[in-house]
């Protein structure tokens, strides 16, 4: 079975959703080694492909053939404001109702599965004050700080207290919850945001960040031009997909773990339901009335029948490649996806990441499903 997600309290807690697909994730990414810029590849050089723009789409999204490794674009850090001044002290209640107080922002933590919190830092202007990075932050101008996650994604609490933060933002994503705790007891202000993620949360991400560290309009910025961003690529998105519904790429994500023999699919408030809405495609999940994550089904994946399986890379390779996908859920074959090996990956990091790099995911997963050529 899939890890335990990391209690948010001492207390006993119910899961909800997000809780639970943040730990079938943590499971997933646990396995990876090195950062994610390091295998799989998470990024593209740009001006090395058509823009998304100029991409013209296959005739009939169902009708190509093989498998496609989505590669979002490499894009620099771009800060909305060059000298930002946080408006200190600021007096806030995060997300497990927690009221914190943030006295000083020069040296600063943003932790999370996906690294989206460091990376939202970075684009607020306030990069030079973060002192290291979890695993899965590993855009080039965060790459040289220390990393102070071990064994894949837990946090160690000694490389933490190494740098002696003075504040730690974080989510639930990330363990053991007692290392947290023990931040918290040493006089660290923890702000924890929500790990729920998708796209509708995206502002709601870089809001929660922003205020922890005193910079409310700047965050506002950076969302609206994520947000921006987003509806550029949901336009083309538009253009590239079938008009009619009938004719729209029938999708379904897939967890896999080979080496544990443990294969999810991905439902409503899963993150992935969103992603694939805004690809223009029908997420077979949610049509099925698929809640959360759970195990595959044989009868349940024919019944479906997806036109295109979307996977993490990791996943992927742990099971062999579609090879071994089509060896070890049979019933995949059994699928139009499965005929045509219709598999798109992404970066186990980088598809339900859900920050400020969003709009590069969509870019690059719109290209694999539409335009496999210019992918």
């Amino acid at each position: 079975m899939p890890a335990r997600p990391y209690a948010p309290s001492r207390r006993a807690a119910r899961r909800s959703v997000p809780a639970l697909v943040a730990a079938v994730v943590v499971a997933a990414l646990a396995g990876c080694t090195g950062v994610a810029g390091t295998s799989g590849g998470t990024a593209a050089v740009a001006g090395e492909r058509p823009a998304l723009a100029d991409v013209t789409p296959v005739d009939d999204p169902r009708g190509w053939e093989g498998e496609q490794t989505a590669v979002a674009a490499a894009t620099p850090v771009d800060p909305v404001a060059a000298d930002p001044r946080p408006a200190l002290p600021v007096t806030l209640t995060d997300a497990q109702g927690t009221e914190v107080t943030v006295t000083d922002t020069s040296r600063v933590l943003a932790l999370d599965l996906y690294g989206s919190t460091s990376r939202i830092l970075f684009e607020l202007g306030l990069g030079g004050s973060v002192v290291g990075r979890d695993s899965s932050s590993d855009f080039p101008e965060i790459a040289d700080l220390p990393v102070v996650t071990t064994s894949g994604h837990d946090l160690s609490g000694e490389a933490i207290l190494e740098l002696a933060p003075t504040l730690i933002i974080t989510d639930t994503t990330l363990g053991p919850w007692d290392t947290v705790l023990q931040m918290r007891d040493a006089g660290i202000p923890v702000v924890v945001v929500d790990s729920h993620r998708e796209l509708g949360t995206v502002g709601d991400l870089i809001a929660s960040v922003a205020a922890a560290v005193g910079l409310p309009d700047e965050g506002a910025a950076l969302a609206a031009r994520t947000q921006a961003e987003i509806d550029e690529v949901r336009a083309q998105v538009d253009r590239l997909a079938p008009e009619d519904p009938a004719d729209r790429l029938r999708v379904v994500f897939l967890y896999l773990r080979g080496q544990a023999g443990v294969y999810y699919l991905f439902g409503e408030g899963s993150g992935a339901d969103s992603l694939i809405e805004a690809l223009g495609a029908v997420d077979v999940a949610g049509e099925i009335g698929w809640q959360g994550m759970r195990p595959v089904t044989d009868e349940g994946l024919v019944a479906a029948q997806p036109d295109l399986v979307l996977v993490m890379t990791k996943g992927l390779e742990s099971v062999g490649g579609v090879d071994g996908l089509l060896e070890q859920l049979p019933a995949v074959a059994q699928t139009p996806a499965g005929e045509h090996r219709r598999v798109v990956d992404m970066a186990d990091t980088q598809v339900l990441s859900f920050g400020p790099t969003s709009a590069q995911t969509l870019d690059a997963l719109a290209r694999a499903f539409y335009a496999p050529d210019a992918s």
